[in-house]
């Protein structure tokens, strides 16, 4: 749940980044940050570098939202095993 909130906060940050980036002019100089630094860079550059981002963070926000999915249905069949184990160890011996 932790890496999925992480996840759509990057993405999240990736779409305001570009929003800003688009307003920027194509000649005005633009930087990133590298760790503590920022590095000056091309408005192009950046812009396929968040898509690029945005869509790693999708891919990875799918493959999490499918891990949750399956790890539900886990715990559901292993909630209906001991709920099965559970009534039959109630039941009384049959004569």
């Amino acid at each position: 749940m932790a890496q999925k909130q992480q996840v759509d906060m990057e993405q999240i940050e990736s779409d305001r980044a570009l929003e800003e980036l688009k307003k920027v002019a194509d000649t005005d100089p633009v930087y990133k940050h590298a760790g503590t630094i920022l590095i000056k860079s091309t408005k192009a550059l950046l812009i396929s570098e968040l898509e690029e981002r945005k869509e790693l963070a999708n891919t990875r926000s799918t493959v999490l939202a499918k891990q949750e999915t399956r790890i539900k249905e886990s715990i559901k069949e292993q909630e209906t095993k001991i709920n099965e184990m559970i009534r039959g160890a109630q039941k009384p011996p049959s004569q």
